[in-house]
């Protein structure tokens, strides 16, 4: 299988040599160096890749050409190769047009010239690993053989993905080869490990353990525990292994948490052209596990019960954690669709979060979306690069009274979504899958159905905190209080002279920080914030020990 290719763009002749030399210094090991005279001639290069089925990961672009602009270039670039990464290369005067290129055109980010070595790999190689994380290198990676409405092969898919793990997914309705397959098995779906047998009709458990995921601690002591490996346990993984604490995440799906589902966050500091939940989970285990945190994936906790100085994690499996903190960082989990009340569509169609892994099955579909949230919001401008048209529902009266303005901007720019208010979904329909939805108009009270294969549910969340009773205390929703927010009736039995720490909760050494703490604000930024800040009052919890 050929190499990926990364494609330099200028009509300088001199300036074109020294790009691609440049790249193929650091990356002409694992991608082929390809190298364009103006934009026409690009174009045909990319045209020319798309027609052989060859991998396109990048492609840098001067700005000022003459018959086609780098703007121009990218955006025909973009649709021929949508995961391709576009970075437009201007001069100074020009970083006003490359902003609104961002902002309006099909660009993820810009340099300016001349670059240097600090200014271009840094962003090229951001780039290229998020790239490479979405990127499935065909029959060389792991497969997937099911029927894409079966709820357990996209629980699967939805794993591997969410975990980075590649792999390619064969549908035995329209793949010959994988109908074939399927014949000889009595269940799907089918898992292909390169190198061993055929798995058949597999938990994601059994998956997790054949492509080298752990959920056994290696240890039976730590300084920190974390529960729940969203933005905040994230933080608190990174700051406390990187403070010296022995450190271990355990998490029941995958890194990232509800934010990990996350289409696009555009407003979190420091990434400019946004970045995907994926791509800053990603991010954040690398950094993780180069402080030598120990994570554990899937793997649930089932109770906590303190003994002295000692918090025990009772496991799924039988088997126990014990630190001398623990962090409480599970965050929320979607609400289930009243629609759907025994979720016989839930993975067949019906899907919560963006579920950005059936994207690509959604081309020339007319989609639906519940929800008027930012994730909502977010997932609806994804799906529009993909689906012929979004349909939004929207209980109220407007995106903009839970929606951020950019957002909304965003939505009212975009020609292939539409905003369906004061509108909800009383019913679902299908045989075997999702078919049909029944809408309701909450203003006159008129139904109808329409046609729907895909529905993405965004319609609030809750916390998953009911294997924490009879330890710390909660709200009446299940979220978790710390500091000075802890009931006067949960404090008669705190065990200590000192008042709890701003993020501790009613039991001293365990903390809580994101969306599962009560009171928080529902902020990627804020989680991180949190999980960050409260490693440091951990230290003073174990100096006093």
């Amino acid at each position: 299988m050929a190499k990926p290719a990364i494609l330099a763009v200028d009509d300088e002749a001199e300036v074109l040599r020294a790009l691609a030399r440049d790249l193929r210094k650091t990356y002409g090991k694992d991608y082929r160096i390809l190298r364009a005279e103006g934009g026409e001639a690009a174009l045909e290069a990319v045209l020319e890749l798309q027609e052989r089925a060859e991998p396109l990961a990048l492609v840098i672009s001067d700005q000022r050409m003459p018959v086609l602009s780098g703007v121009q270039l990218l955006e025909r670039v973009a649709e021929a190769f949508p995961a391709a990464k576009r970075v437009l290369l201007t001069a100074y005067a020009d970083t006003d047009a490359a902003i609104t290129a961002i902002n309006q055109s099909k660009v993820h980010y810009y340099l300016l010239k001349p670059w240097d070595d600090a200014s271009l790999y840094p962003v090229v190689g951001d780039l290229l690993d998020d790239w490479q994380s979405g990127y499935r290198p065909g029959y060389e990676g792991l497969h997937v053989i099911g029927s894409r409405w079966s709820a357990d092969a996209h629980a699967i898919k939805d794993f591997l993905a969410r975990n980075q793990v590649p792999y390619t997914f064969a549908d035995v309705e329209t793949d010959d080869d994988a109908k074939a397959a399927a014949a000889r098995y009595d269940s799907l779906p089918l898992v292909h490990v390169p190198g061993e047998d055929m798995l058949v009709a597999p938990s994601v458990s059994d998956v997790a353990s054949k492509v080298g995921l752990h959920s056994q601690a290696a240890r039976p002591f730590y300084d920190l525990a974390i529960v729940g490996a969203g933005p905040a346990g994230l933080a608190a993984a990174v700051y406390g292994a990187s403070e010296g604490l022995e450190t271990v995440l355990i998490e029941g799906q995958a890194p990232g948490g509800q934010a990990g589902t996350s289409s696009r966050i555009e407003n979190y500091l420091g990434f400019p052209t946004g970045l995907s939940g994926g791509d800053l989970a990603r991010r954040a285990v690398t950094q993780a596990r180069r402080f030598g945190v120990e994570i554990l994936t899937p793997q649930q906790v089932t109770r906590m019960r303190v003994e002295g100085p000692y918090r025990i994690l009772e496991l799924t499996d039988g088997s126990e954690v014990s630190s001398h903190t623990v962090m409480l960082s599970m965050g929320v989990a979607w609400r289930t669709l009243p629609a759907d009340p025994e979720g016989k569509f839930t993975g067949a169609g019906v899907y919560y979060g963006a579920a950005t892994t059936e994207a690509i099955n959604c081309r020339g579909q007319t989609i639906y979306t519940v929800g008027a949230g930012n994730s909502a919001g977010q997932a609806a401008i994804y799906f529009a690069n993909y689906a012929a048209k979004v349909v939004m529902l929207v209980r109220g009266s407007s995106l903009a009274a839970k929606m951020s303005h950019y957002l909304v901007d965003r939505i009212e720019q975009t020609d292939n979504i539409e905003v369906m208010v004061h509108h909800e979904i009383t019913a679902c329909h299908g045989d075997t899958s999702l078919e049909q939805l029944t809408l309701r108009n909450n203003e006159t009270g008129d139904e109808h159905n329409v046609d729907a294969q895909y529905l993405f549910c965004f319609i609030g969340a809750a916390p998953k905190t009911s294997w924490l009773e009879g330890t710390a205390a909660r709200d009446k929703r299940g979220f978790i209080y710390t500091g000075v927010d802890i009931p006067e009736i949960s404090m008669a039995t705190w065990p200590l002279p000192r008042n709890p720490f701003p993020l501790e909760t009613s039991v001293p050494g365990v903390f809580a920080a994101g969306d599962v703490r009560a009171n928080s604000i529902k902020r990627v930024a804020s989680a991180v914030g949190e999980g960050s800040v409260a490693v440091s009052t951990m230290h003073q919890h174990l100096a006093s020990l």
